[in-house]
């Protein structure tokens, strides 16, 4: 009946690379959805199942080349992710906190590992100090759960990822020089080149990459071309790390601190990474590392069994012992703790660089001419074992500790934060992406809900024009499902763009406009038919529709001119006129340029009078900021062209305005639109119009 299905015969392991694939994608599928009932973490789920249908398992599957290879990539993705996360302004600021915790995830596990292995197991000196090297290094694999939790900026995990690298440079350092010695070939040169190889690569990934991020973002924007450039980065930082002797995946850290700038939190680029990485080449990882696993292992000889106890007893007690100690030095709770102690205790990844380079280095021969390794097959073995139980440790502890943690933040919150509802008139696609951006960026993640407008004339009848209102909200949609945000999309059909906009408000309790700046050369008639209303913020060269939208609506309006992308922005410079802090929306548009600086990245800096300034340095929210600058600009802001003159290039200008007749207007305010052309010209700018006391639209209908 099926004459293909006598040709076609299903052999162990399988072979076929549609059956490899479906099989493992099943696993990744299935294992969440049979974990969580038993409670057992979905990292260990993959490790456990990567053993039963690996060589040394049921043997489905073998560890062959495909394997390795997602593997690697999936390795160097949970690298390229701590680094890509971290907060870089917390981490320069304490930098030295990771440089303590560091040194004590290396020294503690290596002074009891040199004994454990002289003493109790026998091994000779060069050996000790390398079954030690063994102990001190470790692997980032419960990562992926305090990702997924969202606290990545916690301190205990800025520690835990900082230390990892550290301690890993220091344990392959060691191999590297315990190599050298057994084998007579630790020189003068040696030393030299590796110092050389190593500065070097670390100035060019650091120094280098985000140059070349920068320059590739401002001129690419195609979604795919800028997903492929970034794994570009992350294998050729890896590469470039092998090739000074380090471990590839301190390769991938550094390129996720270079790159970290440059691809926002909350972007559509970020969404893409973290997906195919926690779809594919995470789980690839973590199945390969199951296949390491060979439970005949344990029956093998006594002093595999001696090995692998002694090898997982010490790495526990020194790597808790480093958390303790790290907890008292620098006054962590016991959930941060549990947190570091987690994401610390794992070993893979150098460990096995470690022991297979020991395993190959050859010593001699013994009079039977069996080869004496620097690290013996009990010791491989036992490093295979030792794997499984420290992942699973680990995956235990991290999250115990991360869901503590995440409970406690949401316990401790002041106050449920208010509903932002953002409303954002398109009528160009030019424009829709970067509007977008400024909208996700400026927004917290629970509490937004994006409303993408585009009016229509009610008397028009083209079906064209219809069709074009509709693509340009489809592609607004689009656009922020990239970055994992659901848009609304509103279609109005009405006498003018104004009253759309204005009714919308009204009707959806919008509390935020985003809007692209349009220029006007010519007085608009609304402007000087209102000028008591309006003033001249908006003037004669932004148009007639932002003055309507302002006299008719009193929320936070955000006036956009994008002439980069917002993630090449490397600083927000703010303009912040007298008396600003007595308006009743300071606080509302302040969290929308903290948010910005929060998911975006880039360095804040504020020009405003001094008692504005110490208004602006209060509240709760102004410490989650590390790199923020505070400038007195008592002048007025006609003297604002001497600050506009030493402006950067990559510098995003933010002013915040008024209208006439409130408590923090300046006449000169109607000359900004001036002063962009003269002095700004190539910069990114955004007006803020923030919410002000009293009724604008009585006023205007007046």
């Amino acid at each position: 009946m099926f004459p293909l299905l006598a040709h076609t015969a299903i052999e162990l392991p399988l072979e076929d690379p549609i059956l490899k694939f479906m099989l493992i994608m099943a696993i990744v599928l299935a294992a969440p959805l049979l974990l969580n009932k038993l409670k057992v973490p979905y990292l260990l789920g993959l490790i456990i199942a990567g053993a039963v249908i690996g060589p040394h398992g049921l043997n489905l599957v073998l560890r062959d080349s495909s394997i390795i290879l997602s593997g690697t990539a999936g390795l160097l993705y949970i690298m390229f992710l701590s680094g890509l996360e971290m907060d870089t302004a917390d981490f320069r600021r304490t930098g030295w906190h990771s440089l303590v915790f560091g040194l004590y995830t290396f020294s503690i596990p290596m002074l009891v590992g040199i004994p454990v292995g002289y003493f109790v197991l026998g091994f000779p000196i060069h050996s000790s100090v390398l079954l030690a090297g063994l102990f001190a290094s470790q692997t980032l694999v419960a990562y992926p759960i305090v990702s997924k939790l969202g606290i990545t900026r916690d301190k205990a995990v800025t520690l835990a990822v900082g230390g990892t690298i550290i301690t890993d440079m220091l344990a392959l350092l060691v191999l590297t020089i315990v190599v050298g010695t057994a084998t007579g070939s630790a020189d003068t040169a040696f030393w030299y080149r590796l110092g050389i190889s190593v500065v070097l690569c670390v100035a060019v990934i650091l120094l280098l990459f985000p140059l070349i991020g920068h320059w590739f973002f401002r001129r690419c924007t195609d979604s795919v071309s800028q997903y492929v450039f970034v794994l570009v980065m992350v294998f050729l930082g890896a590469f470039l790390a092998q090739l000074a002797g380090l471990e590839p995946i301190i390769g991938a850290f550094l390129a996720g601190l270079a790159m970290n700038p440059l691809i926002p939190r909350t972007s559509a680029l970020m969404n893409r990474i973290e997906f195919v990485g926690n779809a594919v080449f995470i789980p690839f990882f973590l199945i390969g590392v199951g296949m390491l696993i060979d439970y005949r292992a344990f029956f093998k000889d006594w002093q595999t069994i001696e090995v692998s106890a002694a090898m997982i007893v010490g790495i526990t007690l020194a790597k808790y012992h480093a958390a303790v100690l790290t907890q008292k030095t620098f006054r962590l709770t016991r959930d941060q703790r549990t947190l570091l102690f987690g994401l610390s205790s794992a070993h893979v990844a150098a460990t096995l660089a470690a022991v297979m380079v020991g395993y190959n280095v050859v010593l001699g021969h013994t009079p039977d001419g069996e080869p004496i390794r620097l690290l013996n097959e009990s010791v491989l073995n036992g490093t295979i074992l030792m794997i499984l139980a420290t992942c699973a440790v680990s995956t235990f502890a991290t999250q115990r500790g991360a869901h503590n943690i995440a409970a406690g933040r949401t316990h401790n919150d002041e106050k449920p934060a208010a509903s932002e509802h953002v409303l954002i008139p398109l009528s160009n696609t030019a424009s829709v992406n970067e509007l977008i951006g400024l909208s996700i960026g400026a927004t917290s993640l629970r509490n937004r809900s994006l409303y993408a407008l585009n009016a229509v004339d009610n008397r028009t009848d083209d079906p064209e024009v219809q069709k074009r209102a509709r693509g340009i909200l489809d592609m607004a949609a689009s656009t922020a499902a990239a970055a994992d945000v659901h848009m609304h999309r509103l279609l109005r059909y009405d006498v003018n763009i104004v009253n759309a906009i204005t009714s919308v408000v009204r009707e959806r309790n919008i509390t935020d406009i985003v809007m692209g700046m349009h220029r006007e050369k010519a007085v608009s008639a609304l402007a000087a038919a209102f000028p008591s209303v309006l003033g001249q913020p908006v003037g004669p060269s932004l148009g007639k529709t932002l003055a309507a939208v302002l006299a008719q609506s009193n929320v936070t309006t955000l006036v956009y001119r994008p002439l980069q992308p917002l993630a090449t922005i490397k600083r927000h410079v703010v303009f912040v006129p007298r008396r600003a802090e007595k308006e009743a929306g300071f606080h509302l548009w302040l969290d929308r340029v903290r948010n910005i600086i929060r998911n975006t990245g880039g360095k804040l800096v504020f020009y405003a009078p001094a008692a504005t300034l110490e208004a602006l340095r209060k509240g709760r929210k102004a410490r989650q900021i590390t790199d923020v600058e505070y400038n007195a600009f008592e002048a007025g802001w006609e003297e604002m062209p001497r600050i506009l003159c030493t402006l950067k290039r990559n510098d995003c200008l933010w002013f915040v305005m008024s209208r006439r007749d409130r408590l923090s207007y300046q006449a000169a305010m109607g000359r900004i639109p001036g002063f962009l052309d003269d002095y700004a010209d190539d910069n990114s700018c955004v007006l803020i119009y923030p919410v002000q006391a009293g009724d604008t639209e009585k006023r205007f209908m007046a």
